[in-house]
């Protein structure tokens, strides 16, 4: 039976119950993190905690616990649940009060993690690549938070999976931004390249990551406003997310990325997560 953690209390899933007045419920105010897991050691722990808490300052809210609290607390709920590889996902609201606009005073934010068994990547996704969308970014001005408001990344997601599409990649103004649920890659002659960090997208930690596996490799690296035109002729375009890794698009609109098929620079960077996945299971980089 599946443990989650709730205001202070560890509790079967079943058990967990927050109030209808939640303001989490009513307005989508909270922020959230999905953290990965591999051999019962997190993922880059510390630099998820800093995005959640630059989450909640953005959104005016105190985190509830310290940065050793919520280590304790999340190594306590991996050790709850069943599987050496899980994704803990944990959100906080502002809590429950009367309906209205306006911050309440005197309210007690709520608290919530969960954890379930990560769902290994197709591994056809990895050798054959997977089909990505593009359509117009209809999201927020204030996408570098990390908001449980996500109606509109859940609408753009599913406009791909009704076009048989494993993403959706995102423009505004000519310009990508980046997936509805991913962070985008592009390599142009082989230079590897990603949209510039600002509020238009979400600081990815497996982007990141990339950047720094890819730079410690040798390989020329650039973040850059890249174009419509740009995004049309890359030579590999990749997704990175925390639980889907560097996914290789090889379809773009029904048009071949490429060479239609997971590309070298690709391949290497991929063969390097991998490697530094292992080293997280084996527990070289603690939490």
């Amino acid at each position: 039976m599946s443990i989650v953690y709730l205001n202070g209390k560890f509790l079967p899933l079943v058990e967990a119950k927050i109030s209808v007045l939640d303001r989490g419920f009513l307005f989508g105010d909270g922020v959230y993190e999905v953290i990965p897991v591999y051999g019962k050691y997190f993922f880059r722990l510390i630099p998820h905690l800093q995005r959640l808490e630059y989450s909640l300052q953005a959104i005016k809210l105190k985190n509830p616990l310290s940065l050793s609290q919520w280590q304790s607390t999340l190594q306590q709920l991996i050790r709850f649940n069943n599987g050496l590889d899980q994704a803990v996902y944990l959100q906080i609201t502002r809590g429950s009060a009367p309906r209205d606009h306006a911050f309440p005073q005197k309210i007690e934010p709520t608290i919530f993690a969960m954890s379930n068994p990560i769902k290994p990547v197709p591994e056809k996704w990895r050798i054959e690549g997977v089909t990505a969308v593009l359509r117009e970014d209809i999201r927020w001005k204030y996408c570098h938070i990390k908001s449980v408001a996500l109606l509109s990344n859940v609408l753009l997601r599913q406009e791909a999976v009704e076009s048989g599409a494993q993403e959706a990649i995102l423009l505004r103004d000519g310009q990508l931004t980046e997936g509805a649920a991913s962070n985008i890659f592009i390599v142009q002659k082989g230079v590897l390249v990603t949209p510039v960090e600002d509020s238009s997208l979400l600081s990815g930690i497996t982007r990141d990551l990339v950047l720094e596996l890819a730079t410690e490799a040798g390989i020329l690296c650039e973040e850059r406003i890249i174009s419509t035109k740009d995004l049309l002729q890359a030579d590999e375009i990749w997704l990175t997310s925390s639980t889907r890794e560097i996914l290789p698009v090889t379809r773009l609109d029904d048009v071949q990325v490429g060479s239609g098929f997971p590309g070298v620079i690709w391949q290497q960077v991929d063969k390097l997560y991998q490697e530094y996945k292992e080293q997280v299971r084996s527990g070289l980089y603690g939490n």
